[in-house]
């Protein structure tokens, strides 16, 4: 541990491995984290990024050198490791320039676990809402003068707000299944929000998802405890899977009659509800949660599980989660136009657009709910396009832009067409990306939208750039 200068804290010390550490993609939400709590360490940063952001310039405020483009030039003299993510290919001329220099390469996962060693870590888990879960949970503590550490697959209230080292013993992390990368942490609290087939290219089946999920839950400290749903499926028959383990305290939360905290009630408001539980002592709790739908709710009661395993008062941690206003991209407001509001969705697998679309169409009234949807990644598609045009049929009407590609390359005959075609399937109405592209999308949703309408774009790639372009169309 080290004293940070003029401050009473004690900072814990670098691993000597990332005093220098490069990073290539440097932009990336959860390697932008991982760079932004090494430079509040003191750790001299740099990493490059393929093309400029608002994410980039924050740290580079906070110190680090960061450059645009991929060039094995860009590694500096004395690099003590260079720090990739996944999506990171074998071809990348910096990880290439490393591998020949000898540079140690650690995957970003090895890091975030490196810098929770010497704090008591929750690590939060699921399929889908690790994003908007550990967001709640790492506001509740902050509002109450915990001072979390964290890291999040997502900005809080703007670029740079995705990481934070805190003061305080606690550290909420965002544990990724995609690559098994979670397999790599130790937390004294393991959550597990819920447990589906996804990440097709890396799991063939759901006994793997099985397998890899009770890899994570056996790395938990020994007398650990992990809070799991009671009611979603695949997360009970992991809970059947894990019963029996004396080292391992099970929790599980949801409206089923047998969970230990259970959800007795929640009452949306708009773009907000109550919840009411009845914790695990017999004590029931009502709470405020600043983002629509019984998933938001749900999110934030596993949130409330977690943070009384860790030790932190139930009553005062509901309180806190009020506090919690929402993340970038999760069913975040971009603004009102026209009388039209426009809100912006990263879900991108059926179950999450489900959840969304049935959210947004409780704060929607009487008005209808218009989607600009954007598929994400070729082997999502292929498995899951029909269950994503199930799910767009609980739109009033749709948009679906071509595939965002992210780390994949084409499938043949795997295109937009098979959600299209789904969709159409069951009854929804439901539109191609218009012959313009992205760009003319905008002009489309202006001729669609009306006074009390909502326009919900949705999906995992850039399709989140078209809020603003659609507001400032409606405006006109």
């Amino acid at each position: 541990m080290t004293r940070d200068k003029g401050d009473t804290r004690m900072t814990p010390a670098i691993p000597p491995a990332m005093e220098r550490p490069h990073f290539i993609g440097i932009g990336g939400a959860g390697m932008s984290g991982i760079a932004k709590i090494l430079t509040q360490r003191g750790a001299l940063v740099a990493g490059s990024d393929f093309r400029e952001s608002a994410t980039a310039a924050a740290l580079r405020e906070l110190g680090a050198t960061v450059r645009i483009g991929h060039d094995a030039a860009h590694l500096a003299d004395g690099t003590s490791c260079v720090i990739i993510s996944s999506a990171i290919r074998d071809d990348n001329p910096e990880l290439a320039a490393a591998r020949s220099q000898g540079i140690p390469v650690v995957h970003r996962s090895e890091a975030l676990a490196a810098l929770m060693t010497d704090s008591r870590a929750i690590a939060v888990a699921g399929t889908h809402g690790k994003t908007t879960t550990t967001s709640m949970l790492a506001v509740a503590l902050g509002t109450l003068d915990l001072h979390p550490s964290y890291a999040i697959g997502g900005d809080l209230d703007g670029p740079g707000s995705n990481a934070h080292h805190g003061k305080g013993e606690l550290f909420v992390a965002e544990a990724d299944e995609s690559d098994r990368s979670f397999h790599r942490y130790t937390p004294e609290v393991a959550v597990i929000l819920n447990v589906e087939l996804d990440h097709h290219a890396n799991y063939a089946s759901m006994d793997e998802i099985y397998e890899s999920f009770e890899t994570f839950t056996a790395a938990v400290r020994p007398g650990g405890t992990l809070i799991i749903n009671a009611d979603q499926d695949g997360a009970r028959v992991l809970t059947a899977r894990l019963r029996g383990r004396a080292d391992l305290r099970i929790v599980t939360y949801g409206e089923s009659a047998e969970a230990d905290v259970r959800v007795l009630d929640v009452v949306p408001h708009g773009l907000t509800s109550t919840v009411t539980v009845r914790l695990a002592d017999g004590s029931e709790l009502a709470f405020g949660v600043s983002v629509p739908g019984r998933h938001y709710a749900h999110n934030a009661v596993a949130a409330l599980a977690a943070g009384v395993a860790a030790g932190v008062p139930a009553a005062a941690l509901a309180t806190a989660l009020g506090s919690y206003t929402g993340v970038g991209r999760r069913l975040q407001l971009k603004g009102e136009a026209a009388g039209v509001q426009v809100i912006d969705s990263y879900a991108h697998h059926p179950t999450e657009m489900t959840a969304d679309l049935e959210a947004v169409r409780g704060a929607a009234g009487e008005g209808r709910v218009l989607v600009v949807f954007q598929p994400h990644l070729f082997s999502r598609t292929r498995e899951l396009g029909t269950e994503m045009g199930q799910a767009l049929a609980l739109a009033d009407a749709s948009v679906v832009l071509e595939i965002y590609p992210a780390r994949e390359d084409p499938i043949p005959g795997v295109t937009s067409a098979l959600i299209t075609d789904a969709a159409t399937r069951h009854g929804a109405r439901v539109h191609p990306e218009p012959e313009g592209g992205k760009d003319a999308v905008p002009e489309v949703i202006a001729g669609m939208a009306g006074p009390g309408d909502l326009v919900l774009t949705m999906g995992a790639g850039d399709v989140t750039d078209l809020g603003p372009k659609i507001l400032d169309r409606l405006a006109r």
